[in-house]
């Protein structure tokens, strides 16, 4: 071990956006990697939601990659074989899939279930850990729990589409470097942010400004400075706003 002191050197993003089903996840995420990268050819989609990225394709040329299952030895794979083709961004859309195919797993093993999990874990851990050594950016979806709220629009009391918890494992979000939580008008909040470029801010439209900003903040490489003091905000988006 040894100490030394604290220093900016350049991050690759770890970035979640959640959302329920509608909200506009692939599209955001899309518009954010096409600001971070400026090259459709560069952003590479491993999709699990049925050929959903292939809806986006008259936005540019990019890379898709549509998962056979959802084990996540198969995410795995994936992540490997759109670093080999040159991705600078990696959208995986959706990891929710993930969960739901390790419960389904876990649900069908014999004997103790407490114990089962000994199985499953290592599995899920696996998989985080091969998003957080990725060699690219890697932008995840995740699908949220839905429920229907009672809205007032003109006068009149509608139901409305909200969600809710993200289908993933519990915590999951600590993983990332900032989750940004879409609602069916599209526009995203923040629920996570270590960049500072989202916080406190009303919620926003995802633009390629986004990604942008994003890239700037990855990219800062300068050493620790006192100038920065505790009561001074850090600096925001100038363009994120809708």
């Amino acid at each position: 071990m040894q100490l030394r002191q604290s220093m900016r050197r350049a991050a690759k993003m770890r970035l979640a956006l959640a959302g329920a089903s509608g909200s506009g996840k692939t599209y955001s995420s899309l518009l954010i990697a096409y600001g971070m990268t400026g090259d459709w050819s560069k952003i590479a989609v491993i999709d699990s939601e049925n050929c959903s990225a292939d809806l986006y394709a008259h936005l540019g040329g990019y890379q898709v990659l549509t998962l056979e299952n959802y084990a996540p030895e198969t995410y795995i794979e994936a992540i490997g074989i759109c670093e080999q083709a040159g991705a600078e961004v990696i959208i995986i859309d959706s990891i929710s899939h993930c969960w739901d195919h390790l419960l389904d797993f876990h649900a069908n093993l014999q004997g103790n279930s407490f114990a089962n999990w000994a199985k499953v874990t290592p599995r899920q851990n696996a998989f985080i850990q091969r998003i957080l050594t990725s060699s690219a950016h890697v932008i995840c979806t995740m699908r949220s729990k839905q429920d229907y709220v009672l809205s007032d629009k003109n006068g009149k009391m509608v139901p409305e589409k909200v969600g809710l918890k993200a289908v993933q494992r519990d915590n999951v979000d600590y993983e990332f470097t900032a989750v940004l939580d879409i609602a069916m008008n599209h526009k995203a909040t923040t629920s996570k942010d270590r960049t500072g470029l989202f916080t406190g801010r009303p919620e926003f439209l995802i633009t390629p400004a986004v990604g942008q900003a994003i890239l700037k903040w990855c990219n800062m490489t300068q050493p620790a400075q006192p100038s920065v003091q505790p009561q001074t905000p850090y600096n925001h988006v100038p363009s994120v706003s809708a």
